[in-house]
This record gives C-alpha cells, sequence and structure tokens, in this order.
C-alpha cells in the first residue's frame, strides 16, 4: 500500500493554487508598453474586439505566456491597476522562482459581466480558477485577484520568503 498517494495528490493542488496565485496577482510601474493581446488586432494596429471572443482570445493568450515561462509577456497584459502593484521586474523574478513552467493552462468557459468586464474559467491539472478581464485602452487585460496583489505589495524578495516558507514556491 502506498501511503505518500494523497500527499502526492495535495502536493499538485498545492503547486497548481501556487502558479494560479502568482498567475493572478498582478504588477506595477506601467512604463507605457503597448497593449498586448490578440494578436490579429495588434498586427492591424486597431483595437481589439470588445467582445466575449476577444476577452476569451486574450485570457488564452495570457495563459500560454504564463504556463510558457513569458512572465514579462503575461505581465504586460495586466491592468493599470495590475502593474501598478508590482515592477515587471519583480513579477518576473518572483515567478521565475516560485512558478512552474510548463503546466497548460485551459480556458474552459467565460461570460461577459457588462460592456467592458469578462470572467474566464482556466483550469490547470485539476483546479480550475475565475479570473476578471477588463477592456481598458482598447484592449483586454487581466485583472489580479485580491490575494496576489496583497502578495506582491510585499515585494519581490519578501513574497518568495513567504512562499518558500509556507512551502508553495515551487522551485524552492
Amino acid at each position: 500500500m502506498n501511503h505518500s498517494h494523497p500527499f502526492r495528490r495535495l502536493g499538485a493542488v498545492a503547486l497548481v493554487a501556487i502558479a494560479a496565485l502568482a498567475f493572478s496577482s498582478a504588477c506595477s510601474d506601467d512604463s507605457g508598453d503597448a497593449p498586448a493581446g490578440n494578436a490579429a488586432a495588434a498586427a492591424a494596429g486597431g483595437p481589439e474586439p470588445k467582445t466575449l471572443e476577444g476577452a476569451k482570445a486574450a485570457a488564452q493568450t495570457v495563459f500560454d505566456r504564463f504556463s510558457g515561462g513569458d512572465f514579462g509577456g503575461a505581465w504586460d497584459m495586466y491592468t493599470a491597476a495590475g502593474k501598478a502593484a508590482i515592477s515587471k521586474a519583480d513579477y518576473v523574478k518572483l515567478n521565475e522562482t516560485c512558478s512552474r513552467k510548463g503546466l497548460s493552462i485551459q480556458l474552459t468557459s467565460a461570460r461577459m459581466e457588462g460592456a467592458d468586464k469578462a470572467v474566464v474559467i482556466a483550469k490547470q491539472l485539476v483546479a480550475a480558477q475565475s479570473y476578471t478581464m477588463v477592456y481598458e485602452q482598447d484592449a483586454w487585460k487581466l485583472e489580479p485577484a485580491k490575494e496576489g496583489l496583497a502578495l506582491y505589495a510585499k515585494g519581490a524578495d519578501r513574497a518568495i520568503a513567504l512562499q518558500k516558507k509556507a512551502g508553495t514556491c515551487a522551485n524552492a
């Protein structure tokens, strides 16, 4: 009989939760980067479609960037409020240290909540989580979760230390 099975499952869920927390947390210092998101809209130089399909496409781009280890690219797609919470450099540092790369994040459903907001549900391994996409400056942006904002307010070094102490830093 293998007694470690529940611990492996708990560990996998904890890693997903940490990745989701780090992913849904936000960032800071808006250095005037151009809006990122829908590749077709970016190529055309125009605004992204203010539709549910536009929100879903932008959300999947954020998820792909994050799971692929492009943390700077994921940060570029945060709301202005998210970017105000932590610098791009600190966001990248925290996620390079504590997030597990390579675990695909898949959009499973979405709905509009008013004209400028969409709620998307994404799944990684066995855990699903909701995220809010906000339409600002002609592009869909990821709005960070309150828990992520609280973590990032501590700064990258302190956030890393807290995640290591809690056993939620994937690469520690």
